[in-house]
């Protein structure tokens, strides 16, 4: 929703309620599982705020790589180079073969 929806990122973003669409859809989807903060979590985000001198806006990608390792994601697929910052998730980008 922050990336889809941000003018400064896309010209023009996504109209919210479609985005807000393309969520619910997603929802929808049998094979979904959500990710949550459980047992263990802080230890893992304060980990990846260390190893990846997270601050700042960096800090919620902390929280992605952290609730990866707690659910045990060996591979994240993002477009985003920021998760190159953290050394222990691989990182592959989807749109690179």
């Amino acid at each position: 929703m922050a990336i889809a929806t941000h003018p400064r990122i896309y010209a023009p973003p996504t109209p919210s309620a479609k985005a807000i669409e393309a969520v619910e859809a997603c929802l929808e989807s049998s094979s979904l599982v959500l990710l949550a903060e459980g047992e263990g979590y802080w230890l893992r985000l304060r980990d990846a705020l260390v190893s990846g001198r997270a601050s700042g806006p960096l800090a919620h990608d902390a929280r992605v790589v952290a609730l990866c390792r707690l659910h045990g994601v060996r591979e994240l697929w993002s477009v985003d180079h920021d998760f190159s910052r953290f050394p222990d998730l691989r990182v592959r980008n989807s749109l690179v073969a």
